[in-house]
């Protein structure tokens, strides 16, 4: 008997393209929006996955290169296929018990939406990784130091590319 692959896969219920209102940034960070972070579930993982983490990153954020990560969360344990709306807030602990919330690159712990400089297109990328085990990094470490201890236990990952304008 031939086993089928099934493809890891990343959706939401919130967002096809582009982000909405209610995804981008609030007057607090410079935008008009609510900063809810959008709801997300996946399918299809390996079975070998410990943990998951989810990432938001701006390709095209005016950092010199290195972008922008808006949102990082890991050691999601493996039995959770999906985060609510909202399981970003700033304001409360929404995530999975056993979830660690990292720093975005606004040095806050929690979803902070996207916010581009007038009139501008950017792109943004968001990735479910699949681990081979939790990572070990401190809370209050950096998302791309984040970013590197998952890519090191990553293994598999499935992502969307949003698009979110400024329209001021």
């Amino acid at each position: 008997m031939v086993e089928t692959t099934k493809t890891f896969t990343l959706k939401s219920k919130d967002i096809g393209g582009q982000f909405t209102q209610t995804q981008f940034a609030s007057e607090n960070f410079g935008g008009a929006g609510e900063n809810s972070s959008p709801e997300l579930h996946w399918e299809n993982a390996p079975k070998s996955t410990k943990a998951f983490a989810v990432t938001i990153h701006d390709l095209d954020a005016p950092t010199g290169g290195s972008g922008l990560w808006h949102w990082v969360v890991y050691n999601i344990p493996s039995t959770v296929t999906s985060l609510p709306k909202d399981a970003g807030s700033l304001s409360e602990d929404n995530l999975p018990s056993g979830s660690i919330g990292g720093l975005n690159d606004i040095g806050m712990k929690g979803y902070v939406g996207p916010c581009p400089p007038a009139g501008e297109l950017h792109r943004y990328v968001i990735t479910v990784h699949a681990l081979n085990d939790i990572i070990s990094v401190s809370e209050n470490a950096s998302g791309a130091l984040v970013s590197y201890m998952l890519n090191m236990d990553t293994i598999a990952k499935a992502s969307l590319l949003v698009y979110g304008k400024n329209p001021n």
